[in-house]
Order: C-alpha cells, then sequence, then structure tokens
C-alpha cells in the first residue's frame, strides 16, 4: 500500500512538473475572425451556431500602429465562446466593412487558415436553426462518420467553412 501511495505522488509531482515547463499560459487559442459586415457575421455566429457574446474590447489607432494588427485603423471586437467557461476558445469578431473574399467551395481553393470545427453534443438544434435561416449544407445533410456522429458542412457570410460536427 505504501509502495501504491508512493507511486502516486511520484506520478502526481511528475505531471506537475511538466505542466509548470509549460511555456502556454492558456490551454486555449483565441481566434480571430474579420468579417465583411459584423452584423450579418454576428447573427450567424450566436443566432445560428449558438455562441454567446462574453466579452469585448476597443483597440485605438495608438495602440492599433503598436500591436502591427491593423496598421493603426481603430477597431472594435466582440468576444464569442461556445459556453462561459474561462478555458474555452475565444473566438474574436471584428470587421473593417471591406468587401467579401472572392467565393471558394473547397478548402483546396486556397492556402492558409481554412475551416472552423463545432462540436456539439445533438446536432438537431442547429441544423433547425440553419435551414429556418436558409443557410445551404456543402455535404450530405447531415453525412453519418464512422465514429458514430454526423457531420455537416456550412460556410458562414463570408465564406468560412465551418465544420459541426455531433450525435
Amino acid at each position: 500500500m505504501k509502495k501504491f501511495i508512493s507511486l502516486l505522488l511520484l506520478v502526481g509531482m511528475a505531471q506537475s512538473t511538466l505542466m509548470a515547463q509549460s511555456e502556454f499560459s492558456n490551454p486555449s487559442i483565441s481566434i480571430g475572425l474579420v468579417a465583411s459586415d459584423f452584423d450579418t457575421s454576428y447573427k450567424f455566429y450566436t443566432e445560428i451556431i449558438g455562441m454567446k457574446e462574453v466579452g469585448g474590447f476597443s483597440v485605438p489607432e495608438v495602440l492599433s500602429e503598436k500591436i502591427g494588427l491593423a496598421g493603426g485603423v481603430a477597431f472594435d471586437v466582440k468576444v464569442l465562446k461556445l459556453m462561459e467557461d474561462d478555458n474555452a476558445t475565444e473566438f474574436k469578431l471584428l470587421s473593417f466593412k471591406k468587401p467579401k473574399n472572392p467565393a471558394e467551395s473547397n478548402i483546396t481553393d486556397r492556402n492558409g487558415m481554412r475551416y472552423v470545427t463545432i462540436f456539439y453534443s445533438n446536432l438537431d438544434g442547429v441544423i433547425q436553426r440553419l435551414k429556418a435561416n436558409n443557410i445551404p449544407f456543402l455535404s450530405d445533410e447531415p453525412t453519418h462518420i464512422p465514429d458514430g456522429r454526423r457531420f455537416v458542412l456550412v460556410q458562414d457570410p463570408d465564406g468560412v467553412f465551418v465544420e459541426l460536427i455531433g450525435k
């Protein structure tokens, strides 16, 4: 029994040492999405996909120049999450009111970040919202994947591919 407890303590210490050695302060990644039309994209991600606004911030011109993201152009950001959890991925939505990019029909059309995958307990609700808002499915409706879940592929208002996976 003493050996078992000693082993548990040793494993626990090793695990905490490994965690302490990480250079990361947060286990999730924040994603920024620049939309051509903020209101349309906000509605898509909140009312249809189901994200919740959990905050936001403004970046004034001086800071925009210093951080190098927008060349001195001030901007506002709304922070969305799938659930209110400190470690949930942040989806930062903003707009500079620029025209949409050319339409694409596959992720093979260009390089770069191409799609987002969102996992649901059950796809029925989001499928109903997609249909009610006339969002076309790019996949079969829905596709059954080998692990028993269902898969739906759509595009957001700017053409970002959005994979939806769930029972």
